[in-house]
């Protein structure tokens, strides 16, 4: 393997791994202050790349699609939380796992007759060609700004977190929450506000990745497992764990589905080999899962310390 190609899959897998951390954090500071199972969050994701793609043929601008999904997909995350989730925090996990699935099943139909099964979405014609990084390197310019938009919202909500009133709150919340209410911390207006800067994010990752993913229905279920996958890795209710999980389950899983097919393409046919590495790869990132809780069960960074 080249310099080059190294490089190229390091960036995929930032990339990757930026998107990743936007559906993440907001899933682990739920789990991680209200103690709740949220599997209908993945639906947001898909909720925030539909109406992308809608607003972007209705207003003929990506930018301007992007930009209308984040307050709209918001709103409904909020909306969902104050009319539905909120009367699962008292509920066993169990209880909540079921009705967040049924809420999944419900908006994937919902989606379905509203839009129909996908929606187009292609990236900025602007962005459509590559960029040279270094001599030999060709790099997508969209996946460019992708990289660029990850690590500006990473920022902006380290220091939401780390250096506002609310953030305090949130923190507070995620370490101990009987405490945080006991000091008169509103916990149901904090978590509605948390919820939709969840989805908010959702809508951002949804709406980025959609040109290079199908923009479809049940496009959020299997990233929500690899976002579980994060929060467990970085600990539950940690912003610097989700970023540091999703950015190490980025890489293993990019690299993992570029070296494994050339390592077992030297001694299996190269069918087999593309079948298998991608395959491999995935048991890679649970079994890196695996060997975090044997060794750290309450994850690497942990909120509760």
């Amino acid at each position: 393997m080249t310099g080059v190609l190294v490089l190229e899959q390091a960036l995929n897998g930032l990339q990757f791994g930026l998107m990743l951390f936007l559906l993440a954090a907001g899933l682990t500071l739920v789990f991680g202050i209200m103690d709740m199972i949220n599997l209908a969050h993945g639906s947001l994701y898909m909720v925030g790349a539909f109406l992308a793609a809608w607003f972007a043929s209705l207003t003929g601008s990506f930018v301007a699609g992007v930009l209308l999904s984040i307050p709209a997909t918001a709103a409904v995350g909020m909306l969902l939380e104050a009319t539905l989730l909120r009367t699962l925090y008292a509920r066993d996990h169990l209880s909540q796992v079921l009705a967040t699935f049924a809420l999944i099943l419900i908006i994937n139909e919902s989606v379905r007759m509203i839009w129909g099964t996908d929606l187009p979405l292609s990236a900025p014609a602007a962005l459509s060609g590559p960029v040279e990084l270094v001599p030999g390197l060709l790099y997508p310019a969209y996946r460019l700004l992708i990289i660029a938009v990850g690590m500006v919202l990473a920022l902006l909500l380290y220091l939401l977190v780390a250096r506002t009133r609310l953030g305090a709150l949130v923190r507070a919340g995620a370490s101990n929450r009987e405490m945080a209410m006991a000091m008169g911390v509103n916990i149901k207006h904090l978590f509605t506000a948390i919820f939709g800067v969840g989805a908010a994010l959702c809508a951002v990752a949804g709406a980025l990745l959609g040109p290079l993913f199908a923009v479809q229905v049940g496009m959020g279920e299997s990233i929500l497992i690899l976002a579980f996958v994060v929060i467990v890795i970085g600990g539950i209710g940690s912003i610097r764990g989700a970023l540091f999980g999703s950015l190490l389950v980025g890489m293993v899983d990019t690299f993992g589905r570029t070296l494994l097919p050339e390592l077992f393409g030297l001694f299996l046919p190269p069918q087999m080999a593309s079948a298998t590495g991608p395959a491999i790869s995935s048991v890679i990132v649970y079994l890196l899962m695996a060997i975090v809780l044997f060794i750290k069960p309450q994850g690497l960074f942990p909120a509760r310390g």
